[in-house]
């Protein structure tokens, strides 16, 4: 199995999500859009793409002129129904390229927090994985509508819509269940800047909330993710 990986954004590698599909022996084709690398034509050499987070919107393309090439790509792969993961503003670009509206500028979501499945999600074969519920890592201000026809999935108490499913196998995940612990740490080093213009006692807090949520968190997102790779080749 090979897998297509587009990070949109320096330091958003696939973390955890990554780390479980290659001990599944799935080979992880990485592309950095950001950086100017190519990005494939349509889907015929990969059995499944992941589309990571970043700090635009999903509506820059003056500024990121390959966002929609990855658009183009997203609706590729689910034609090929070839499974297709969108993380964060991933799955806003999900949402935009299957009809859905892009939301820009709410107030910021940030940090561990609890996200609910919805009915369908408690019965869905990927969303199941967070059980009745968990408290996973959060960094965004936009947000989308449901594309139509997308099942809903996930919920937390800012942002209705955390989760969706469209067709068998594109899922949108608002919430970055691809941040473990090191991921968290990595951010909260590198990008603090960033992070301090919206939550300057981040550092105070870090350690305690990595003890309470961090091990919880890192469980459903293994869980997720492995639940995920259990699509490719289906």
């Amino acid at each position: 199995m090979r897998v297509l990986v587009i990070e949109n954004y320096n330091a958003t590698p696939a973390g955890a999500v990554g780390r479980v599909l290659a001990e599944k022996g799935v080979a992880l084709d990485r592309r950095q859009a950001f950086a100017g690398e190519a990005l494939p034509e349509d889907a015929a050499d990969h059995d499944g793409l992941i589309v990571l987070g970043g700090g635009q919107n999903a509506l820059d393309d003056a500024n990121y002129p390959f966002m929609p090439k990855v658009v183009d790509l997203i609706r590729r792969f689910g034609e090929a129904d070839r499974p297709v993961l969108g993380i964060c503003l991933g799955s806003q670009l999900i949402a935009r390229a299957h009809g859905g509206e892009n939301i820009l500028g709410r107030p910021l979501e940030f940090g561990w927090r609890q996200v609910r499945p919805t009915e369908a999600g408690r019965a869905d074969p990927v969303l199941a994985g967070i059980g009745a519920g968990a408290p996973l890592f959060h960094w965004h201000n936009d947000t989308f509508t449901l594309p139509p026809g997308a099942a809903h999935l996930a919920e937390s108490d800012m942002t209705p819509n955390q989760a969706f499913r469209i067709g068998r196998a594109t899922y949108g995940i608002q919430f970055h269940f691809e941040a473990d612990r090191q991921l968290v740490g990595d951010w909260s080093r590198e990008l603090a800047d960033l992070i301090a213009e919206n939550t300057p006692d981040w550092p105070a807090r870090l350690p305690a909330e990595m003890a309470r949520f961090a091990p919880m968190a890192d469980a459903a997102g293994e869980a997720l993710a492995a639940r995920w790779s259990g699509l490719l080749g289906g």
